[in-house]
């Protein structure tokens, strides 16, 4: 199947680790230039640009969800380097600090949960903005925003992540109204546990081994299989795939 996705200006935010890692170098793979973002670690950003092909294929731009301004910088960064952006994979989030088993939901402090929306809701939300003109303009364009099963299924103590990471599909749906006429298609897909870096590194295999017992296909995912979503209904070959809510997650 041709993707159609060479020399398509691909900007993938949190990009260094991860779904975001595995979807740059996936949407590489089809011969894409990719706008990769990293927060702190620019060390990373570096050698998965080289890895990609260096500065003719790839290129790092600093991309952070707390700082006013950023995604601003960061497409203007890509619009000098490449022209504008094609496809948009907004995978950066923050989940932000955890509410333990002895704090209620009533006592999360204001700032606490605000700065939650706004870092999982605000930025992106900003970020389609930026990039939907080029989009527009050209008649052709992808965004993909990527959710959490948390969205959907919930899980306590993860009240206002869920709140905001759901709100993604309600913008994608009527995103979808707003620019599906320009040739611009906009989804959501909603990974299950994934076997990222940081889940290996925080989960313990017990209760990994719980998760994957409760999955229909009785096994978690690779970054990998949520990365060939993305670019997949970020490429050509979804001609017309859009408002929809993707899970990958076994069966979940």
């Amino acid at each position: 199947m041709d993707l159609g996705l060479a020399d398509r200006v691909v900007l993938v935010t949190g990009a260094t680790r991860g779904i975001g890692l595995a979807t740059a170098r996936a949407f590489a793979a089809e011969g894409a230039r990719v706008a990769l973002t990293y927060h702190g670690d620019r060390e990373g950003a570096d050698r998965l640009v080289a890895e990609l092909g260096g500065g003719e294929r790839a290129l790092a731009v600093r991309y952070a969800l707390d700082e006013p301004g950023s995604p601003e910088a960061a497409v203007a960064d890509v619009a000098r380097r490449w022209g504008g952006v094609d496809v948009l994979v907004a995978n950066a989030y923050r989940r932000g600090p955890r509410r333990g088993p002895a704090v209620r939901f009533e006592d999360v402090p204001a700032d606490q949960w605000r700065a939650t929306l706004d870092d999982n809701l605000a930025g992106t939300v900003r970020t389609a903005q930026l990039v939907l003109g080029h989009m527009r303009a050209q008649g052709w364009g992808r965004v993909v925003l990527v959710s959490s099963h948390i969205a959907t299924h919930g899980r306590r103590g993860q009240e206002v992540y869920g709140a905001a990471k759901a709100a993604l599909h309600g913008l994608a749906r009527s995103l979808s109204w707003e620019a599906g006429p320009d040739g611009v298609l906009v989804n959501t897909v909603a990974p299950g546990l994934t076997l990222t870096e940081g889940v290996l590194g925080a989960l313990p295999p017990a209760l990994r081994e719980q998760e994957r017992e409760r999955t229909p296909t009785a096994r978690l995912s690779e970054p990998d299989a949520v990365a060939a979503a993305l670019v997949f209904l970020g490429s050509a070959a979804n001609t017309n795939i859009s408002g929809q809510l993707l899970h990958v997650d076994g069966g979940r």
